[in-house]
């Protein structure tokens, strides 16, 4: 059977692989902002047809971790500092509101899985898992959200600025992590009390602080334009 693209199911499996693989790369890093990604070469590194890579960066596309660019074709975006403010300035409105429509549905297990999260946090982990571990923690507290658009903007908006995260972690240094543990702490424990008012208040507190020592790094978004 074809879907109405032409594309079989093992086509749309291909796809959903090699997507997967170039999410991953994107998200640790490994493919930086305003880098290309050449469907000549994904394609050939997948033994694929251009078809599925295709359909592979327009998932990534819709998910945020890539862009169509007229005459270059693909590549992660590369955003400025205002950009990168104005996102988290976004994210500090919508994501305590998606905080408050998941509390409800978190259930015991969820909360436990969120205490055994911040424990890995807290252990002296290298900056890859730290940003691993903190990017499930806090989208785990949004997945007993049921409004699916609000959820996807969520990811959509950690996904643009995954890469400014990281650098901002790189020039911080870990001994600042201590006051992103104190604001996890103070996040999951109005998580555990069902107290939606503190943890509305504690998330974009904490969401604020990052934005606003990440304007204090310029350097962070220096370098040449894509």
């Amino acid at each position: 059977m074809r879907h109405e693209d032409g594309q079989t199911p093992s086509g749309d499996a291909a796809s959903q692989r090699i997507a997967g693989h170039l999410r991953a790369a994107i998200l640790d890093g490994e493919i930086a902002p305003g880098e290309r990604i050449r469907q000549e070469e994904v394609a050939e590194r997948f033994g694929a047809s251009r078809l599925p890579v295709r359909e592979a960066l327009r998932i990534l596309e819709a998910e945020g971790l890539t862009e169509n660019v007229p005459h270059k074709g693909a590549r992660v975006p590369k955003l400025g500092m205002h950009e990168v403010s104005v996102i988290y300035q976004i994210r500090e409105r919508l994501e305590p509101l998606a905080l408050t429509e998941s509390i409800p549905n978190l259930s015991e297990d969820d909360l436990k899985q969120l205490e055994r999260l911040q424990e890995k946090i807290e252990a002296d982990t290298g900056l890859g898992e730290f940003l691993a571990l903190d990017r499930e923690f806090h989208l785990m507290t949004y997945t007993g959200c049921r409004i699916d658009h609000l959820s996807t903007m969520v990811v959509r908006l950690w996904n643009s600025s995954q890469h400014y995260r990281r650098l901002f972690m790189k020039v911080s240094g870990q001994e600042r992590r201590w006051v992103i543990n104190a604001e996890h702490r103070l996040l999951l424990d109005a998580i555990q009390r069902r107290d939606a008012v503190d943890a509305e208040r504690h998330l974009a507190g904490h969401i604020r602080r990052t934005r606003i020592e990440l304007s204090l790094h310029p350097e962070v978004f220096e370098g040449p334009n894509p």
